[in-house]
């Protein structure tokens, strides 16, 4: 009877390794067109010069490559286990770099976590989408003059985020009174409170290749 073969980390380079800077994957971000794998920050690096994926050389989106990356949570964790010393040294290197670097050392940033004075992260380590708010206009709505257009139309956020956050967001941008309500509406359609921008960008935006979101004042509120 024949024993099982070892089979060495060497033997899945192939797999845990990045195209572009070719060592172990760190923070592994996939390509949601391609599904290559590449290092977090160096896919990020490329997207700032090129819109075409380092490997098969597709282009990733006409405008902004940045919102078709997904992290890889379940890779990460695999090749952590694989490589010995590898998680502890990415979080020794961490360290040093906010120590040394870093506005605020990563310790001090730690140690307002144990104080509880917040979550320290802010839902940075999240997969981002870069979406579009934007004012719907119909002038037969009540209220039309109190909703104006955001300045700024354009945000990035957390896959995370739910509608309800989103318009919170947009009553603190907008200066609005807190017993006003907003309608959010993708594809003319109203979203719920609870939906995340993960949910509605796989059932609604994926479809069109497009992230436009509109709000308009929300008819219940406009019935006197």
């Amino acid at each position: 009877m024949t024993s099982p073969r070892k089979h060495l980390v060497k033997d899945f380079n192939h797999f845990i390794t990045c195209y572009v800077c070719k060592g172990y994957l760190i923070k592994p971000t996939t390509v949601t067109e391609c599904l290559h794998t590449f290092c977090k920050s160096c896919i990020v690096q490329h997207f700032e010069d090129s819109n075409d994926c380092p490997k098969c050389g597709i282009q990733v989106h006409e405008t902004n490559p940045l919102e078709m990356l997904r992290l890889d949570n379940t890779l990460e964790e695999i090749i952590f286990k694989l490589v010995p010393g590898l998680r502890e040294k990415e979080q020794q290197q961490e360290i040093e770099f906010w120590r040394k670097d870093g506005p605020r050392s990563k310790r001090s940033r730690l140690d307002d976590d144990d104080d509880g004075a917040g979550d320290g992260d802010y839902h940075r380590s999240d997969p981002q989408i870069a979406i579009c708010l934007d004012c719907l206009r119909n002038s037969s709505l009540v209220g039309e003059n109190i909703v104006k257009g955001l300045m700024k139309k354009f945000i990035r956020c957390s896959t995370r985020v739910t509608v309800g956050t989103i318009k919170k967001f947009l009553s603190l941008k907008l200066k609005l009174p807190s017993s006003y309500e907003l309608d959010v509406l993708c594809n003319g359609e109203i979203m719920g409170k609870d939906h995340t921008m993960e949910f509605i960008y796989m059932t609604r935006w994926r479809l069109r290749g497009e992230t436009v979101t509109y709000y308009r004042p929300a008819v219940r509120c406009l019935v006197l």
